[in-house]
C-alpha cells in the first residue's frame, strides 16, 4: 500500500508546477528509498547531477553522505532520502549551472510534498541536513549552530538537525574539513542512538 502511494506521489510530483523552479529544471527530483524506512533524511534541493539523473544525493555531496552514513553504521539502502525542494535552482555561469539557495516561498511551495512523503512512510526519526531542510520541517528559518545535535520535533516526528554534506565540501582547509566530517558522523551516530530509544 505504501509503495503504491509513494509511486503515485512520485508520478504526481513529476508534473509539479507549485513554484516557478520547474520551468528551468530538467525534471522533478523526488525522494527515494524503502517505503518502510525508519529514517528520512531531508536535504536542501537537488544539485546539477541530481537534476540530470532525477535522483537525490548522487553528486559530490551524496558521496560524502554515503561515506558518513557508512561510518555511522547506517545503511543508505535502508533510509529514505529526499529534499526540501524538488527542483534544481541555479544560476548559469558560462557552461556551468551553479546551485542557488531556494527562497522561503519555494520552500513553502514544496513543503506539501514533504508532508505527503512523511504521511506515507511514517518514519520513526528524521534528520534535517542543513538550514533549508530545517526551515522546511520547522516552518521558519533557523541557525544550524544553535540547534545542531539536539533532538527536535520535525513535522511531528522526532529528529535531529545537522549540517548539509555540501558544507563539508566548501571548507577550504583540509584539517577543518576532517574535523567537521567527524562531527557530521557523530551527529548521524547520535541520530541512530536517539532513534533506537
Amino acid at each position: 500500500m505504501a509503495a503504491a502511494a509513494l509511486g503515485a506521489l512520485r508520478r504526481e510530483a513529476a508534473a509539479c508546477t507549485r513554484c516557478s523552479l520547474y520551468r528551468r529544471a530538467t525534471q522533478t527530483v523526488f525522494g527515494e528509498g524503502p517505503q518502510d524506512a525508519d529514517f528520512i533524511l531531508v536535504g536542501e534541493a537537488p544539485g546539477d547531477q541530481e537534476d540530470l539523473a532525477g535522483k537525490p544525493f548522487v553528486g559530490p555531496a551524496g558521496k560524502v553522505l554515503d561515506r558518513a552514513l557508512a561510518d555511522a553504521g547506517i545503511a543508505r539502502a535502508k533510509v529514505y532520502v529526499t529534499n526540501a525542494v524538488k527542483h534544481f535552482k541555479f544560476e548559469p555561469r558560462g557552461k556551468r549551472r551553479i546551485h542557488s539557495k531556494p527562497n522561503a516561498s519555494e520552500i513553502e511551495a514544496c513543503r506539501w510534498w514533504i508532508e505527503r512523503e512523511f504521511e506515507t512512510i511514517k518514519p520513526k526519526f528524521v534528520i534535517a541536513l542543513g538550514a533549508t531542510a530545517a526551515q522546511a520541517l520547522l516552518g521558519h528559518a533557523v541557525t544550524i549552530s544553535r540547534l545542531r545535535g539536539r533532538e527536535a520535533e520535525l513535522l511531528g516526528v522526532r529528529g535531529l538537525i545537522t549540517v548539509h554534506p555540501s558544507y563539508l565540501l566548501r571548507l577550504p582547509d583540509e584539517r577543518a574539513k576532517q574535523a567537521e566530517y567527524k562531527k557530521f558522523v557523530a551527529d548521524l551516530e547520535l541520530a541512530k542512538t536517539l532513534a533506537a530509544r
